[in-house]
This record gives C-alpha cells, structure tokens and sequence, in this order.
C-alpha cells in the first residue's frame, strides 16, 4: 500500500493533473484518507485480541446434545471447554472466539472482537486500489507519454499490473467477507456448511445457516446498530461475550 500510495501521489497524480492543482490536490487528499482509514483499521484488527475463551467457562450439559455434543466443545490442546463457533488456532496455539481465519498479513487471528476492523481494512483496501487504479488509467490514456524510453514503459507495465491485480485480489477477498458478513457466517462454518447442504440436499431438506438471523440483523450484529458508526474500526460497544449467540427460529 505505502508503494501504491507513493506511485499513484507523485508519480501518476502529478503526471496527470499537478498536485499543485485544485483537481489534482482532492484527489490526492481523497486517496490519503483511504491510505489513513486503512492503515488505522490495519492497526487495529493486527493489536486487538481477536477474542479468548475465558477460563470460567463451562458449557451447559442440558443444553448439549447428549455426550457427542460435550465431546464437539471440549479443546483437547487448550485442556478446556469452547464456546459455540470457537475454534483452535494451531499458530495462536489457544481457541479463538467466533474464529474466521488466521491472518498472516496482520500476525492475528480474525475472530469475534476484531473482525469487524479487519472488514474495513479490507474495505478501504479496496477503495484505495481502485482509485489508484483509476488514476493510473487516466494518466494512461488522457497524457502523454515517452513510451519510447524504456524505463518508462517498464515502469508504467509494472504498474499496472500491480494495481490491476491488486484490486482484483482485495476486491476478491472484500466480496467474500461481504457474503459471509450478510449471512452471519465464518470462514469456517462455511466450510462446514458445505457439506450440510449437500446432505440437507440428498435428504430432501433445506438447508439453513442456523446463525443466519437475516441480512439486517447479520449486518447489525458485526457493524452495529448505528449505521453511521459502521465504518469506524474501534465502536465495538455492541459486541458482547462472544460465548452465547442467537439462532434462528426457522
């Protein structure tokens, strides 16, 4: 991101418009607000603890289908009991609440307390590859060029394979997480999931996310109630324990 963000500032930008100019200055605070809210999203989901088990936990037998349903939640390398959607993260070595996925670009675990600054990192990822990308294609096509000097022309190949396939890349992994966030789904369930449907299917059933509580509520439940909070990494008052979640009536 800091080479995207250099290349597309001084390098396109500049070629294209002048930094110097009314049109050339909003874009290029346009893009930096991207590259801020990216980076402090970034921050935030790589420090905050993604959510652990706490060491009072005990799962409610009644509640457990039968002994199988006991044996499911019992962590046989933590030594302990996990709450429903937690699992164990082999390089975290210690359950995870509500766990995605682990990370290596922000050396974290993605679960229950930091998901939703993972989102909008990825989203303003997303946005900030785009726009360069965009600004890239105008300098392409709206100026000229000494594509005759080689340098240039390597420099300007480079480039845009690198913007085209970095967007397409963030733009790929945004679009999954959007599907999993409108469906209250991990990474792992839907896995899980996978094969569910296709018994459900040779069953004669349908097959439902037993979490799903409907778009709204999914969306409510990750961003929170309030609508104008929602890209703000750090308003995580509505989430609550991580231990107990609602499942649908249907």
């Amino acid at each position: 991101m800091a080479l995207v963000y250099y290349s597309t500032l001084f390098v396109f930008l500049d070629h294209w418009l002048g930094l110097a100019t009314p049109a050339g200055a909003a874009h290029a605070a346009a893009v930096s607000l991207a590259v801020v809210a990216c980076f402090f999203a970034f921050v935030c989901a790589a420090a905050a603890d993604p959510g652990s088990v706490p060491a009072s936990f005990a799962p409610d037998a009644e509640a457990a289908q039968g002994q199988r349903g006991l044996e499911s939640r019992y962590c046989d390398k933590c030594c302990m009991f996990k709450p429903p959607r937690s699992h164990h993260c082999r390089v975290c070595k210690r359950c995870v609440l509500k766990m995605d996925h682990h990370c290596v670009w922000i050396n974290n675990c993605v679960g229950y307390a930091n998901y939703k600054a993972f989102i909008i990192c990825v989203l303003n990822a997303t946005i900030g590859s785009l726009y360069s990308f965009v600004i890239f294609l105008c300098d392409l096509f709206l100026k000229e060029h000494e594509f005759d000097v080689l340098y240039v022309k390597i420099v300007y190949i480079l480039a845009g394979v690198l913007l085209f396939f970095l967007s397409l890349t963030i733009g790929s992994l945004l679009c999954w997480h959007v599907y999993l966030l409108c469906h209250n789904m991990t990474t792992i369930e839907y896995r899980e999931a996978v094969r569910a449907k296709w018994l459900a299917k040779k069953s004669g059933q349908k097959y439902r996310h037993r979490f799903d509580l409907g778009m709204r509520k999914n969306i409510q439940m990750i961003l929170g109630p309030n609508i104008l909070c929602w890209l703000c990494p750090t308003a995580t008052g509505h989430l609550k324990d991580g231990i107990e979640f609602q499942i649908t009536n249907n």
